[in-house]
């Protein structure tokens, strides 16, 4: 109630729209003339390329500690923060933080699709050698890699490209996606009958096909066809219906670089399976000891995905939404009620077996609709998506690996220091941070205080759960090489939202004599 009391007041009765108060907006216009010069607010190419790279590298390399949806919103969150730094200014605070939770919810439902397997396909000793089996473990990895991100390219080129999307249409919206879905897991990934050797035609898992005498092969269930279905649905909307540009072009380069990003990622690790000799000597050998292929394989892939967001997003720049009033349709007392339900459903769904629960939401997809709706139709709900509900289930799962599993951490102490704190410290910033953009700071403010909370915050926790690795003040480990990296990469981020890049000036006489 006290949480509700401090988002209630003093908010205004209207529940259709509420203006955002921006001193400079209007300063700080996308594209500004000043005298012969053509000021364009937004970052160079390379260094959102480096800074959305650096992000999605880092976010997605932590995902690997955590695993499936709930660790996949770490990269998407990241990544849309450093969009928001460097293309919102003079955006409402709000209309920022909906493209950083839309962006983390969307590239969740990925995290649905087994792929293990199918990874396997190109490095698993038994299939060294087999380019059969390689081609079709990476045609396999592109196909996942694809819907998986451009999920999240989709939702973030809706919540950039200024289209109106009422929390009502989204409700609809999503309950007809999931009916695609599950007539694209009928379409694609059925028959599913392990027991008598039938599985779908279209099948990038463990197969009778790759090793017919294996007896003990226990294939999985795949969803990747119903999360196409779904994904080319949501885009067919936003592109035929609503004409919103940005979300067909942002979802169509997230699409591009997912496909080509796992597979780039695997190709290294395959590459040290198919060749582990040339990793006994040289420089090669002498790094073998200390390298984790697996989390390197999950880094590379989020630098590719990061960088294919921040390319699509760079290219279409012209096309993000003018600054405008921000359309509240949710009352703050109902908004406060539903995070509730979802942050609940959120930890029974990751922490406790209720089947009745599970059932629905072990489909991701599901899991999508109350998120959504909150975040086109509330006031507070991005702020307190974006940043207490995506770290919820990462405290309790570093919680439980360190405290309830291996034990190395009293109780008391791991409650306190992993779970209370940071979601306390993260939910008072919501709130600040929603305040402050009622009383006019802009979604570049927003986003620069976000992006350091957040990227300091899941650093640290991946480092407690990484058992943090003490090269060069002791022996270096498996985690050495991924840690210094993460290191690189959050110094990186830290200096952008201490010094965020400037506006560069381009010269253009012809514009100037206009």
């Amino acid at each position: 109630m006290a949480v509700g009391a401090a988002l209630h007041a003093p908010h205004r009765p209207t529940l259709i729209c509420t203006r955002e108060k921006f001193s400079h907006a209007m300063a700080e216009e996308t594209f500004a003339r000043r005298g012969s010069q053509i000021v364009d607010a937004s970052p160079s190419l390379l260094v959102t390329l480096l800074l959305t790279a650096a992000a999605g590298g880092m976010g997605w390399g932590i995902r690997g500690q955590y695993g499936h949806e709930t660790g996949a919103m770490i990269a998407g969150l990241l990544v849309a923060l450093v969009v928001g730094l460097l293309f919102c200014r003079g955006q409402t605070s709000l209309f920022t933080a909906r493209v950083a939770a839309l962006t983390a919810i969307g590239i969740g439902f990925g995290g649905a699709m087994t792929y293990g397997q199918t990874v396997g396909l190109s490095h698993d000793p038994q299939f060294n050698g087999n380019w059969e089996a390689l081609r079709w473990g990476m045609l396999g990895l592109a196909v996942i890699g694809g819907v998986w991100v451009g999920f999240a390219g989709v939702l973030m080129g809706m919540g950039l490209g200024g289209k109106r999307y009422s929390s009502l249409e989204i409700s609809l919206l999503w309950m007809a996606l999931i009916g695609l879905y599950f007539l694209g897991v009928f379409l694609f990934n059925e028959p599913f009958e392990p027991a008598a050797r039938r599985l779908p035609r279209i099948y990038f898992s463990g197969d009778w096909y790759w090793q017919p005498d294996n007896d003990a092969l226990r294939p999985r269930p795949e969803c990747w066809g119903g999360l196409l279905f779904a994904l080319l649905g949501l885009w067919a909307y936003a592109t035929f219906w609503k004409h919103d540009a940005m979300a067909r072009n942002v979802g169509l380069f997230a699409m591009l670089f997912g496909a080509i990003g796992f597979p780039t990622g695997q190709s290294v690790q395959a590459y040290h399976s198919w060749n582990r000799a040339d990793f006994q000597v040289g420089w090669l050998g002498a790094i073998e000891p200390y390298m984790n292929w697996w989390n390197t394989m999950e880094t590379i892939f989020g630098a590719i995905l990061g960088a294919g967001l921040g390319l699509g997003v760079w290219l279409n720049r012209r096309t993000i939404a003018q600054p405008a009033d921000a359309a509240i349709e949710i009352p703050v007392r109902g908004e406060v009620v539903l995070l509730a339900m979802y942050a609940a459903a959120i930890v029974a769904w990751n922490f406790l077996i209720f089947p009745p629960l599970d059932g629905v939401a072990n489909h991701s997809l599901t899991m999508g609709l109350l998120p959504l709706t909150l975040i086109f139709g509330g006031r507070y709900s991005a702020y307190v998506i974006a940043l207490p509900i995506v770290a919820l289930p990462i405290c309790g799962k570093t919680l439980r690996e360190l405290s309830y599993q291996s034990g190395e951490m009293p109780l008391a102490m791991g409650w306190t220091l992993l779970v209370i704190l940071p979601l306390l410290i993260t939910l008072v910033a919501a709130i600040v941070l929603a305040r402050r953009g009622l009383r006019g700071d802009d979604g570049h403010s927003f986003a620069r205080w976000a992006l350091m909370l957040t990227s300091w915050l899941y650093f640290l926790l991946n480092f407690a759960f990484f058992r943090t690795p003490a090269w060069p003040f002791g022996d270096a480990t498996a985690r050495t090489p991924s840690a210094l990296v993460f290191s690189a990469c959050l110094l990186l981020l830290t200096a952008a939202c201490i010094r965020p890049p400037s506006a560069r000036a381009e010269f253009s006489s012809s514009l100037s004599a206009a």
